[in-house]
């Protein structure tokens, strides 16, 4: 392990490569079937993705839409004029022999994410469209490897930032937040366990803050952990190597979850070894000011528009980013969309969010909860649980148990008054039965009511617990406060 002191020396300066598959019902250039997922190997494949002479690539219309999406997600307006080209690189899964990718003419250039609750931007150099190559397996114990071409053709986007990223921490809030834009976009599925989304991280540590060292990739993380564990330990390994005054070796490198550290593959190549040509069979994209205008007009909201309207409610950051990343995370359920129809009451609009971050979305996350309801009798339930609230009727504590009993059981809108009742969640609130409570607890805890008799408040708190606890948490606690100090004289 490196020392803080050691590691102060360098400034780490990281960019990310990361491969978005686009959300498309068939290949960048074929008509063949993009989800691959569960299908037998070589079985959704064509003459174009073999490569066979006198194939004819037909560019996918879709992908060019949601490659225009993406410009408008990153802050900025995709280009009128690109083209693709060759990558001349042997594939042993593209059997054409090149990549068709783009260079010189991507579809967008610049555009920034915003991390650090939208403080800090991080510059976007370029994100171009491309295919991606096949699948090898290598099995154990055998002298050959296993190619499958279902993958070859998927349309990518390639977003490539700036080093504009200078911590394990910030690389990780970057892919993080790259992921809900990409989800909330409707751009891809972005299912990191299939490998919709892939990040190469670059990183290079200097003295010199306005100088670059040389620096590593390593590719194809597939969580944002691994993305920011990869960057600690790059950091650490390069920073112990240049104490040593030893020189850090420009190469591609691999990421080892189990081992936690990184590991050399292979030197890394310069874009000149690649030996790009313009792409003959596809003709350029010329993309026209109403086509552009159209697509801009129908984006859906984003995830710093979402921040703005809950940080309206004064929702805690953390209730925020539960919220966002649940929306998009379980997609046949919404949360979003019930705290936006409730905006114009924004106590029922905050009440939702606290009961969605400390209930439901906690009860999915546990798996349970088979029985859940439809969104609209949701929607019913809440409004429901809320009226009894607002009617001083539910503590807040029997509020949260009343919804995960009526949530996990798939109790309908119009029964959860009288379930309330039958459970004995509602808070009793009859003056007489509450007093009687109050001199018990009095007479139990002396020395709590001659300290708040002398003045200390705090000691309230601890004698209504117990008046809530004897009630069984049945009492209507503000009208055993108001008691309690009735009967202290205070």
């Amino acid at each position: 392990m490196v020392s803080s002191n050691s590691q102060t020396k360098y400034r780490p300066s990281i960019g990310i490569e990361c491969h978005v598959q686009l959300k498309t019902k068939t290949k960048l250039f074929a008509a063949v079937d993009n989800d691959a997922r569960d299908a037998e190997p070589n079985t959704l494949i064509s003459h174009i993705c073999l490569g066979m002479p006198g194939a004819l690539p037909v560019l996918n219309e879709k992908a060019v839409e949601l490659a225009t999406r993406m410009a408008f997600a990153l802050n900025t307006k995709p280009q009128t004029y690109s083209f693709f080209e060759r990558k001349h690189y042997f594939y042993p899964d593209l059997p054409k022999g090149y990549q068709i990718s783009q260079l010189n003419k991507p579809i967008i250039v610049g555009g920034t994410v915003k991390i650090e609750d939208n403080s800090k931007p991080i510059r976007i150099n370029r994100v171009q469209i491309e295919e991606d190559a096949g699948k090898n397996t290598h099995p154990n114990g055998k002298d050959y490897s296993l190619v499958d071409l279902n993958r070859a053709g998927t349309p990518l986007l390639e977003i490539v930032s700036e080093p504009d990223i200078h911590s394990a921490h910030e690389a990780k809030a970057y892919v993080r937040e790259l992921y809900l834009l990409v989800k909330y976009a409707g751009i891809s599925e972005a299912d990191l366990y299939y490998g919709n989304m892939r990040f190469d991280v670059n990183v290079s540590l200097s003295k010199d803050d306005k100088i670059l060292g040389t620096r590593t990739e390593t590719k194809n993380l597939n969580s944002f952990r691994s993305v920011e564990k990869a960057v600690e330990h790059e950091i650490e390994r390069q920073t112990e190597l240049l104490d040593k005054g030893q020189k850090i070796v420009q190469e591609t490198r691999g990421w080892d979850d189990a081992k936690q550290k990184t590991f050399s593959q292979r030197g890394k190549e310069e874009a000149h070894d690649y030996r790009y040509m313009p792409e003959p069979d596809i003709p350029p994209i010329q993309l026209s000011k109403s086509y552009i205008d159209k697509i801009e007009a129908e984006m859906p909201a984003l995830p710093s528009e979402w921040r703005k309207r809950l940080q309206t409610l004064g929702l805690d950051s953390s209730y925020i980013d539960t919220l966002l990343e649940a929306e998009v995370e379980d997609e046949q359920y919404s949360y979003l969309g019930l705290i936006e129809d409730n905006l114009k009451r924004p106590g029922m609009a905050k009440q939702l969010a606290n009961w969605f971050v400390n209930i439901e979305i906690p009860l999915r996350s546990q798996n349970k909860g088979n029985g859940l309801i439809k969104d609209i009798d949701r929607a019913e339930i809440y409004e429901e649980v809320y009226k009894l609230t607002r009617a001083n009727k539910l503590s807040s504590t029997n509020a949260k148990s009343l919804l995960s009993n009526v949530l996990e059981n798939g109790i309908k809108p119009d029964s959860v008054e009288n379930y309330a009742e039958e459970g004995g969640y509602i808070q009793v609130s009859n003056e007489a039965e509450i007093a009687k409570i109050v001199e018990i607890v009095i007479k139990e805890n002396p020395k709590a009511a001659e300290d708040l008799k002398k003045g200390e408040v705090k000691v309230i708190g601890f004698l209504v617990g117990q008046v809530m606890s004897r009630s069984k948490g049945q009492a209507n606690p503000g009208l055993a406060q108001e008691l309690i100090k009735k009967y202290l004289g205070v």
